[in-house]
């Protein structure tokens, strides 16, 4: 159960937040302000990654042959399916007429 809820659970939980916040920031503050708080995410993400690793692997003691591979793969899934829904609205977030420049 705990392999569940900290390997499978928590990432997706916390890039579910992340994504929610993160089209909020694209659809009302735009792409640039986006981009910084893409960055300041690479940051919050990585620290909570080591963290829910660091949770499992000594606190809960979580086989971490089992454990820290469960955790990065949903982490990464989720964090590819963050990127192409930002990504989608900042396609839709271009001014008509940077659109009309385009080739």
């Amino acid at each position: 159960m705990m392999y569940f809820l900290l390997g499978v659970l928590a990432p997706i939980i916390l890039n579910l937040l992340h994504l929610v916040v993160g089209v909020y920031v694209v659809t009302a503050r735009g792409s640039m302000m986006s981009l910084g708080f893409t960055g300041m995410g690479f940051l919050t993400k990585t620290i909570a990654l080591l963290w829910l690793t660091w949770l499992g692997v000594s606190i809960v003691e979580l086989n971490y042959k089992i454990y820290v591979p469960l955790l990065t793969f949903f982490w990464f899934f989720t964090h590819l399916v963050e990127a192409f829904v930002i990504q989608h609205y900042m396609g839709k977030n271009v001014p008509k007429h940077l659109e009309d420049m385009q080739i």
